[in-house]
């Protein structure tokens, strides 16, 4: 059986499925320390997540690997030793957006309402979230106008 050949980027790297295509919760945790705090290690990701998914060195570093590899994070070297330093490659914003709209579709049925319904009910919003959401409802409203004006 032939191996599947992926194409290319411009840097050279093969270019992976899409960045929350195939996100599990173990490269989620990973890639939202990355977010929240870097450059970073991998030693310094295991401490992060060390009180909600204890894991071994090697299991973060397994991790880090297939999230170079779907485009999400780069390494670099570090200034002392042997350390790499992980950086984001993407603002957690796209992968946030395309991991909402999924899950939007495949438990919602595609139903907005019911998800942000369910969501303020399982973590009600603080003053500052509720203002950041009647924003972006503002927002959706605007644009529902200039759609039903077009149509």
């Amino acid at each position: 059986m032939a191996k599947k050949r992926r194409k290319k980027t411009k840097t050279g790297r093969h270019a992976a499925a899409g960045p929350a295509d195939s996100l599990p919760p173990a490269e989620l945790d990973v890639v939202s320390c990355i977010w929240r705090e870097h450059p970073v290690t991998a030693r310094r990701i295991r401490e992060m997540m060390l009180k909600y998914r204890p894991m071994a060195h090697g299991s973060v570093v397994t991790l880090l690997t297939r999230l170079e590899a779907k485009g999400l994070i780069c390494k670099e070297k570090g200034p002392v030793g042997k350390a790499f330093l992980f950086k984001p490659l993407r603002k957690p914003e796209s992968v946030q957006r395309r991991l909402v709209k999924d899950m939007v579709d495949q438990v919602f049925a595609g139903n907005t309402g019911a998800m942000a319904a369910a969501a303020i009910d399982a973590n009600p919003p603080t003053a500052d979230e509720i203002r950041l959401i009647q924003a972006a409802l503002s927002d959706a409203k605007k644009k529902a106008k200039r759609t039903r004006r077009r149509a």
